[in-house]
């Protein structure tokens, strides 16, 4: 990983929730996917070494989503993309090959644009429940409620019980 962790907070826009705690952290480089004969397999190994599972590997949606019960991690593994994070009122980021993001639940993100080799590795903490929604197709009481209820995950994707995660996530207000 070539730098400390960046983080980005957004706040609740009336449609997208976002998480008024929890900030997204996003590491840049933090796998080496140009020595990797499969570089999704490094994410994926990672993940799951640290308890992130139900895992895929695709793209990110062009359209507005989040989810309210489970935090997210995307690993991407090949290409490049730009996604908005924090609802229709966040912020544009570029991703490139080796960068992790993870989201905390409620936090809104599409794709905008990306690379036409995109691969991009995603996962959930074994605590949570996935979900998914789009702005306006849940009550925006109940998708506030269930964001505040959903547990820390018990390890970060990435680096395991002492990584950054565990610092950077914490419930005190």
């Amino acid at each position: 990983m070539s730098n400390d962790p960046l983080t980005f907070r957004f706040e609740d826009d009336g449609e997208t929730p976002n998480n008024p705690r929890l900030p997204l952290v996003l590491y840049r480089g933090a796998v080496d996917v140009k020595s990797a004969a499969d570089p999704a397999a490094a994410f994926e190994t990672a993940f799951g070494r640290h308890g992130w599972g139900d895992g895929w590997r695709n793209g990110i949606y062009d359209f507005l989503h989040f989810h309210t019960r489970t935090h997210e991690v995307l690993g991407i593994a090949r290409g490049r993309a730009r996604v908005e994070f924090g609802g229709a009122k966040g912020q544009a980021v570029e991703l490139e090959a080796g960068d992790v993001a993870i989201l905390p639940a409620g936090t809104g993100h599409r794709r905008l644009s990306c690379s036409p080799d995109l691969l991009v590795v995603g996962a959930y903490p074994a605590n949570n429940c996935f979900d998914q929604h789009r702005p306006a197709h849940i009550s925006h009481d109940k998708a506030v409620a269930d964001i505040a209820g959903t547990a820390l995950p018990e390890q970060d994707p990435m680096f395991g019980k002492d990584g950054p995660l565990k610092s950077l996530w914490k419930l005190e207000p």
